[in-house]
Parts: C-alpha cells; sequence; structure tokens
C-alpha cells in the first residue's frame, strides 16, 4: 500500500499497490482526470465523474472516464478508518455496455475485505 498526500485535502489518499501500477500506465489525461476526482473526494465532495459502485457497501464509488475509444475505471472508498483508498484501476475492455464485469468486481470485493481486516483489526 502506499500514500500520497494531496496538497489541499483534508484526508489522506491511500492505494492498494497493485491499484497504483495500473494507474501509472494510464494515459496522462486519464490520469490528470482521476487525479482532479480524487482530490475533491479528499476533500469530502464528489466529483460528477464519481458514481457509487452498487453492491460493494456504502462509501465505495467509481470514477468513470472515456478517453478516445477507451473507457478507464478507478474505484475508491471513502468510509475506511478516515482515510480515502484507492482499491482497483482499470480499462474496461467489456462489450457488454456500461456495467462493470463481474471479474473486475470480484477484485475489487476482495481487496476491499482484505483491506478491511488489515485497517480495522
Amino acid at each position: 500500500m502506499t500514500t500520497y498526500d494531496l496538497s489541499r485535502s483534508s484526508r489522506p489518499l491511500d492505494w492498494i499497490k497493485a491499484a497504483r501500477k495500473v494507474f501509472d500506465t494510464f494515459p496522462e489525461k486519464v490520469k490528470d482526470r482521476a487525479t482532479a476526482a480524487l482530490t475533491v473526494a479528499a476533500e469530502g465532495g464528489k466529483a460528477d465523474i464519481a458514481k457509487p459502485l452498487k453492491g460493494l457497501g456504502p462509501g465505495v464509488f467509481q470514477i468513470a472516464i472515456r478517453y478516445r475509444t477507451d473507457a478507464w475505471r478507478v474505484v475508491y472508498v471513502t468510509e475506511l478508518a478516515g482515510r480515502l483508498w484507492v482499491v482497483h484501476a482499470f480499462r474496461k475492455k467489456s462489450k457488454m455496455g456500461i456495467r462493470t464485469p463481474k471479474p473486475e468486481i470480484d477484485l475489487i470485493a476482495a481487496r476491499l475485505a482484505r483491506l478491511k481486516r488489515e485497517v480495522l483489526s
């Protein structure tokens, strides 16, 4: 896990290492938009491009960014030990519409469960 302190944030921003590694491969424009949305979240707000991710509990949000012909996603949780955690980042490849693919949901759920055990124990 990696911790980053945003300049104006009221809460620290932490990353699951695997999520940060994938995020770092995103195009610069996508990273800039996602970082801006994460900054809004860290300051207690919700960016227009962030939506609740249903079925994973309260405080779990997905940032959705379209860039060129691709869709990029960053998933974060706001309600965990007073910190904002980025738990997953991925390039959406599904041809099934706007739904987040089940393998991605399963991975997010597993990471959230592990993170809760580590942070809250």
